[in-house]
């Protein structure tokens, strides 16, 4: 027999996870999914393991109710399936954990509430409010009202989000194959770097149909999750015992070990914060930001886009057009208009002040 990877061990230490189960699934078996996802979670808070499910679903069952051909293309018709899909869906999980003596809570989330650091705080405390009851929350983005410039784009960026919020340990994606591919179709069992192994075949393993989230987007949350020192699992959710299994360290699915990592504001600002603008700039400056871990200088700005102040969250854009990290502006929009292309030492004479002498310091600079 093949010893266990000791990534694959230390799975065996989780004592919180969060766990991220997409429309496809659930569109499947709207009742039976719930269920066996239940029954694993009873096992798991049975050992002290806390556990938060990221739940996807509510347009897909309430299309299904509204009798539907197809799911709607407008915002409206969204928002509607989802407003009579969300309650259904409830259902479903509260009537799979009543099976257990289990409560479960709501969380109904948009990107405003991690946005705003002040609500983001608020939403953690209350999850670890729930946790500290016994209740499972199950989570959702608030389709009802969400629209595009506060919707997290899918639930897989959701649930990388929570892991932040709840402070948990590992991440578990269901999904409906048995990992992320390589070229040949085959499983990768673990990836160490998701930049070099990973991303470049995330397209290869078709997933979740029904939902918004496709592989490369689970990739993507995998990487969100391994910069802040945590582990996640993309897992075959049709597997009865996946979450035991996950978490007993067998070889299941596809295990994203952490590396480098950040700090949890900097991973806020990374990915909570909803870019209020962006920051062009020269190719000096982006060797400086990138290779060097500088800070950004008014001098290295080519262009300013969009209105933002001083302290929001802005992208900043290479001269290829890509972007390559995200900060807080110590300027606002208008006022860095006029610094750009100078030099530090001129900024006080140009605006009348000077807050400091960069564009973005390096502590509130995160590379992406």
């Amino acid at each position: 027999m093949t010893a266990a990877a000791p990534e694959r061990v230390a799975l065996r230490e989780v004592r919180r996870v969060v766990v991220k189960i997409g429309s496809r699934l659930l569109a499947e078996s709207p009742a039976g999914r719930p269920a066996t996802i239940a029954d694993q979670v009873a096992v798991l808070l049975g050992r002290g393991v806390e556990v938060i499910v990221v739940s996807s679903g509510a347009i897909a069952l309430g299309v299904r109710a509204l009798r539907l051909d197809a799911r709607p293309a407008d915002l409206p018709g969204l928002q509607a399936a989802a407003a009579v899909g969300q309650s259904r869906l409830m259902q479903h999980w509260e009537h799979a954990f009543a099976a257990h003596d289990r409560l479960i809570g709501q969380v109904l989330l948009t990107h405003d509430d991690v946005d705003d650091r002040g609500r983001f705080l608020s939403a953690r405390n209350t999850l670890r409010a729930l946790l500290d009851r016994g209740v499972v929350p199950i989570i959702n983005e608030n389709d009802t009202v969400a629209v595009e410039e506060i919707k997290f784009g899918d639930n897989d960026q959701l649930s990388a989000l929570v892991m932040s919020l709840a402070s948990a340990d590992a991440l578990i994606i269901l999904t409906d194959v048995d990992g992320v591919w390589d070229e040949h179709k085959v499983r990768m069992p673990i990836v160490r770097d998701v930049e070099r192994e990973a991303a470049p075949v995330a397209g290869a393993s078709r997933g979740d149909g029904v939902g918004s989230g496709g592989m490369a987007s689970k990739v993507q949350s995998a990487r969100m999750v391994t910069r802040l020192g945590v582990p996640c699992v993309i897992a075959p959710g049709r597997s009865p015992r996946v979450l035991l299994d996950v978490l007993d360290g067998a070889d299941v699915g596809t295990l994203f070990v952490p590396g480098a990592t950040v700090s949890r504001r900097k991973h806020w600002i990374a990915y909570g914060a909803k870019p209020a603008g962006q920051v062009v700039v020269d190719d000096g400056a982006r060797r400086a930001v990138s290779e060097g871990g500088k800070s950004l200088l008014p001098r290295g700005v080519t262009a300013v886009v969009g209105e933002f102040g001083a302290g929001d969250t802005v992208s900043v854009i290479g001269p290829d057009g890509r972007e390559l990290a995200r900060g807080l502006a110590a300027y606002g929009s208008a006022d860095l208009e006029r610094i750009r292309g100078l030099r530090s030492t001129d900024i006080e004479a140009t605006l009348g002040y000077r807050t400091l002498d960069e564009a973005i310091h390096r502590d509130d600079l995160v590379l992406l």
